[in-house]
C-alpha cells in the first residue's frame, strides 16, 4: 500500500535533527540525554512493571529518525526501528553511530510489517503523531500484534483525538473531525518541530476517535490493560494552540473559568497512553 505522505516524511527526515528544530537535539542525545518525555517514561515503566527495557526485544513502529529507539538501545534493549522513509532510517543509523549504540532498521509500511519479524518482539512502541497518518487502523494493530510474542506488550503514547479537532483557539476553529477515518488533505509550510521552516509539503491525515482506537486494539487480539488521558504535557505537539503555564507544562483550555479569566478555564485532555498485552489464547 502506498502512502500519500511519503514525500512529506522524506522532507522532514532530511531536516529534523540538523540544528534548526526544537525537538531533535542530536548533541544532547549524544551527550547522554534521553529523548523520552515523562509520559513515555511512565508508559514504559507501567508496561515493564518498572523493570525497564534492558534485555527486551523492542520494535519501534514509525520511528522517524529514531531518537527513542536510540534511547532504548542505550538502556540495554535490542531495538528494531521501522519506518517507511529510507532517509529517516539512514539518519537513524548515523545518529546511533554518533551515540555509540547499535539498532536494527527496517524499511516498511507499518500497516504491513514484514513477516520475517513475526513473533520476535517483547514490546511494540509507538509515540506522539503516529496513528493520525494511518488510514487503516485495523491493519496497523494486526501488524503490531503479529510481530509480538504471546504476552508481548503494546505501548502507545499519542495525541488525544479531541485536541486534534481544533485548528485554532482565537478564533475557535474546529476544522478536523472527531473520528471516522475519512481522509483530510492538507498543504502547508514548515514542520511540527519548526513551523517556520522554509518548505511546503502536502499530506493526508485520518481522524480516529478514542473508541475507534481502543476497538481496533481489542479486535487485533490484545487485552487492554491501561488507558490514561493526560491534561498536560512537557511540550506542545500542535505547535501553537496550547497554554504554556508557569510550571513549564502545556495545557489546553477553551473560554474562561469560574472567575472569568482564561487561565481558570478547565483543562481538556491533550494526550493519552494506551497499554495492551497480546493474548496468549484466542477467543
Amino acid at each position: 500500500m502506498e502512502s500519500p505522505n511519503f514525500d512529506h516524511w522524506e522532507t522532514l527526515a532530511a531536516y529534523h535533527g540538523t540544528g534548526s528544530d526544537r525537538y531533535y537535539d542530536v548533541d544532547a542525545l549524544v551527550a547522554g540525554h534521553d529523548s523520552f518525555t515523562d509520559l513515555e517514561e511512565n508508559a514504559l515503566a507501567l508496561a515493564t512493571s518498572n523493570n525497564g527495557v534492558e534485555g527486551l526485544d523492542v520494535i519501534h513502529i514509525q520511528s522517524h529518525i529514531a531518537f527513542d529507539s536510540i534511547s532504548m538501545a542505550r538502556r540495554g534493549a535490542r531495538v528494531t526501528a521501522v519506518d517507511f522513509s529510507p532517509t529517516a532510517l539512514r539518519r537513524a543509523n548515523e545518529i546511533a553511530a554518533l551515540v555509540g549504540v547499535s539498532i536494527k532498521t527496517v524499511e516498511s509500511d507499518s500497516r504491513d510489517l514484514p513477516h520475517s519479524l513475526d513473533g520476535r518482539f517483547d514490546l511494540a512502541y509507538a509515540t506522539i503523531g503516529v496513528l493520525g497518518w494511518i488510514d487503516d487502523l485495523n491493519a496497523w494493530m494486526h501488524s503490531a500484534s503479529r510481530v509480538l510474542r504471546a504476552g508481548g506488550h503494546l505501548v502507545i503514547v499519542e495525541i488525544h483525538p479531541l485536541t486534534n479537532v481544533f485548528g485554532s483557539r482565537d478564533p475557535l476553529i474546529a476544522d478536523f473531525p472527531y473520528g471516522g477515518g475519512v481522509p483530510f488533505a492538507w498543504r502547508g509550510t514548515g514542520s511540527y518541530a519548526n513551523p517556520n521552516a522554509d518548505f511546503t509539503t502536502s499530506t493526508e491525515e485520518y481522524p480516529h476517535s478514542l473508541s475507534e482506537i481502543v476497538q481496533s486494539v481489542i479486535d487485533a487480539g490484545f487485552e487492554l490493560t491501561r488507558l490514561l488521558e493526560h491534561n498536560d504535557m512537557a511540550y506542545d505537539p500542535h505547535g501553537d494552540i496550547l497554554d504554556h503555564d508557569a510550571d513549564g507544562r502545556y495545557r489546553f483550555r477553551i473560554g474562561v473559568g469560574p472567575d472569568g479569566s482564561p487561565s481558570s478555564a478547565a483543562t481538556l485532555p491533550i494526550a493519552f497512553t494506551l497499554l495492551a498485552t497480546k493474548r496468549t489464547t484466542t477467543r
